[in-house]
């Protein structure tokens, strides 16, 4: 009796425990299988979350160059501000097209997964809206800035123009100018010799001075080139190097004067130009 009895004891833990092991193992499958589960979730969250942080990065530098932008927009923009301007625009619009192309793969991933991401897809949202009116701004500050450069190119056009007229002015400013001198050279140019009455006969400048005749200055074809031409602003003084002399010429009275120098020989000094020269440019004296 007591053998039958320890037999069916064996018999019955036995039979308990291959159901434990069978529990166990059955346990054992669901655990690892739950764990594989969390694993392949954490993994997908971990790659969402590291697209996403690299999003948000870019947006940030994004924000950045669009602050620097808003401060050059309101400014005098210089070529190397209008280029640094340009630049900004085009990393801001490769930046855009490029997280653009990274929230659709976040959502596409999104979309294919079986966890939940609510969460997760109004960040997304956010991120989107935020990333169109970037888009939206940087098409208008490049919209701004072309038209900016057309209207620098209007400007320069005018400047040259301008610089073109100012040019001509100069140009005729300096004809003018060179005229007006010349003009003055003229207004101011005087002629004048000395000699004795021979040599004055000789070239024409005296004719006459007969018995019955007077003495003429300057009269018909007589020769130019015996004068001397001067400048009757500067000229105040001439020698005459002689003890004795004429003026032929009419000359107001009170206007100049003989002068003895120590050694004998007379100087003309004229003391009114404007006065002296009045009736006539040229000055005629005849020395013995």
């Amino acid at each position: 009796m007591k053998k039958v009895l320890v037999y069916c004891l064996v018999v019955i833990m036995f039979a308990s425990c291959t159901q434990l092991s069978s529990e166990y193992k059955r346990t054992k499958q669901e655990n690892d299988s739950l764990k594989l589960y969390i694993l392949k979730n954490e993994t997908e969250v971990n790659e969402l979350l590291s697209i996403l942080n690299a999003i948000e990065e870019d947006i940030q530098a994004i924000r950045l160059s669009e602050d620097v932008l808003m401060m050059q927009k309101g400014s005098e923009l210089s070529t190397s501000r209008r280029e640094n301007m340009r630049k900004n625009i085009n990393l801001i619009n490769e930046s855009l097209k490029r997280n653009k192309e990274k929230l659709e793969e976040l959502q596409e991933k999104l979309d294919a997964s079986s966890f939940d991401f609510s969460i997760l897809q109004k960040t997304i949202d956010r991120l989107s809206k935020e990333m169109k009116e970037k888009s939206e701004l940087a098409a208008v500050l490049q919209k701004e800035l072309d038209k900016k450069e057309v209207r620098i190119v209007e400007l320069t056009s005018q400047i040259e123009v301008l610089h073109a007229d100012v040019k001509e002015l100069e140009e005729i400013n300096l004809t003018h100018v060179d005229r007006i001198n010349e003009q003055e050279i003229e207004l101011n140019t005087v002629y004048y010799c000395f000699g004795t009455k021979k040599e004055l006969k000789e070239q024409n400048i005296l004719t006459g001075g007969g018995l019955f005749s007077k003495t003429k200055a300057m009269q018909g074809d007589f020769n130019r080139d015996y004068f001397l031409t001067v400048d009757k602003r500067t000229v105040s003084s001439i020698h005459l190097y002689s003890s004795k002399a004429t003026i032929i010429t009419n000359h107001p009275n009170g206007s100049y004067r003989l002068n003895k120098e120590p050694d004998g020989k007379l100087t003309l000094e004229i003391i009114h130009s404007s006065v002296f020269w009045s009736l006539s440019n040229f000055l005629v004296i005849e020395v013995k």
